[in-house]
This record gives structure tokens, sequence and C-alpha cells, in this order.
């Protein structure tokens, strides 16, 4: 079995960036990789595969699944959750697009107090 590496530094910075920045969101290594939370709740991991790629995971509205899984790569459905999306990260990666899917997966996972203080991506 191949080891999984360690996320880049310069991915976690920009994933720091966006997520560090929403009320109550804090960053803790995980099983592997790296994840922030919100509560109990996770908003995202970040994490290296055994093929040597990268990944994030993180929550959707249910009715955007759909679309995530018929866009195929490089989106892909998790396979916890109901709702869990997954996303491929490397230099083709729209960082942009990215930071506002992690801003409506922080307010679906947030408590209703904190979502509310976030302006979302219209």
């Amino acid at each position: 079995m191949a080891a999984r590496p360690d996320v880049p530094l310069d991915m976690l910075d920009r994933l720091r960036e966006v997520l560090s920045a929403l009320p109550s969101c804090t960053e803790e290594d995980a099983w592997v990789g790296v994840r922030w939370r919100v509560g109990s709740a996770t908003v995202a991991h970040v994490f290296g595969g055994e093929d040597g790629l990268f990944r994030i995971t993180f929550r959707a509205e249910a009715e955007e699944l759909m679309a995530f899984e018929r866009l195929g790569p490089p989106y892909f459905r998790g396979e916890w959750g109901e709702n869990l999306v997954g996303m491929l990260l490397d230099e083709q990666t729209d960082w942009d697009e990215l930071a506002e899917l992690l801003v409506d997966a922080y307010c679906i996972q947030a408590p209703a107090r904190l979502a509310a203080r976030v302006e979302r991506p219209a």
C-alpha cells in the first residue's frame, strides 16, 4: 500500500484563507489530512490519497448532488453521508469556485445563528 502524501502547504494556505474567515470554524488534523469544523460538524476535509492525488470533501445542498455527479471530474460523490461531494485538487483547480462551495458547505453545517453572519455567494 502506498503512503498518503501530506497536503502541500500552498493548498492548505488557500483553504485556510477561506475557512479561517468563517465564524467559529476551526482547523484540526484528521485521521489523514486536515479538516475544518464548526462545532462537531465537519465543513471540509482535505487529504492526499494512496494514488498520490489530493482531494477535498465538503457538504452540498441535496438538490445540487446530481449536478456534481453529472459534471464528473474533478467532482465525485462521497462514499459516506447523504450530501457529501468530493473534488480533486490539482493545477486546474478553480480556487474561486472552490471558495464559494466551501462557504456554502459551512452554511449547511453551521448553526443558523453562525450561518446568518456569513455573506453567501450569489
